[in-house]
């Protein structure tokens, strides 16, 4: 599939190349090369998910939304969330947070959450809308096809930024996190969950296994591309450590910085506040 689309360059020449997995190449194609990947598993994306964490997925996002603690009036934006699995889980806890605390007085009326979803992908954001849909979740929510590194929003428009397993597939890390820096209100929070560096040095053996061999034929097996799952289990291993990540944040401008592993470092939330 990507065969014909890599152009490699010189590995030393930083400046004008990237990883895409465990290839070279040039900047200019990382991008389309990840839509391609998104384009190619978008319908079969959400049951690829429990078939990778085992349903783990699910505990990590309600964990990163439990930390976020939505309320009424608060606007999330959520990058690289195509498939609605954040946003709606922020919707739901804001709604159920607010409804635990109302009364019948009128004067106590709220303004409701609102979330956007933000995604490069089309595809995604397609079968998000859909699951929208089938959820009953028509209001509050917008679905906005963008890039994380340019984001057509104003600044200082949202009180939370999350990003849930998408940041190791940008192709300029430092700038995503300036425009997350940039969108957030004064006090915003961000918060970014991404597959990490094990801390458990035992299971590496096992992991890599699991990671190398297994996914890439669940991938072909239940979409038909495994050369797509051989590049998100490679984008993995490329991702910056926990602390290495923590000071890229930091140096966004992102204060009281800090993370949190699960699942033994699998997977680790990332957090920081604009103040």
């Amino acid at each position: 599939m990507f065969r014909n689309m890599i152009k490699e360059n010189d590995p030393n020449n930083t400046e004008q190349t990237t990883h895409f997995g465990f290839k070279t190449v040039d900047k200019d194609s990382k991008q389309g090369l990840v839509r391609n990947v998104f384009d190619s598993v978008a319908k079969k994306y959400d049951v690829m998910n429990d078939v990778m964490s085992g349903g783990l997925h699910r505990l990590w996002k309600d964990d990163m939304i439990r930390v976020l603690r939505p309320e009424s009036g608060m606007r999330l934006l959520d990058v690289a969330g195509g498939t609605g699995d954040i946003a709606f889980r922020f919707l739901e806890a804001a709604n159920k947070r607010h409804n635990a605390g109302s009364t019948d007085d009128p004067a106590n009326d709220f303004e409701a959450a609102k979330a956007t979803v933000c995604d490069i992908n089309a595809q995604m954001l397609d079968v998000g809308r859909d699951r929208a849909i089938d959820r009953g979740i028509l209001k509050n929510i917008d679905w906005v096809c963008g890039n994380a590194e340019s984001l057509a929003f104003p600044s200082s428009s949202f009180e939370a930024y999350t990003i849930a397993f998408g940041i190791r597939n940008v192709t300029n890390v430092d700038k995503a996190l300036a425009e997350a820096y940039r969108i957030l209100k004064p006090g915003g929070r961000f918060l970014c969950l991404e597959f990490s560096k094990l801390d458990m040095p035992f299971l590496d053996k096992i992991y890599d296994a699991y990671s190398f061999h297994l996914l890439p034929r669940f991938g072909e097996m239940i979409t038909g591309d495994r050369e797509s799952y051989q590049y998100l289990v490679e984008s993995i291993r490329q991702f910056p450590p926990q602390e290495k990540f923590k000071t890229m944040i930091e140096d966004a401008g992102f204060k009281q910085v800090t993370y949190r592993n699960m699942t033994g470092g699998i997977v680790a939330l990332h957090s920081g506040w604009k103040i």
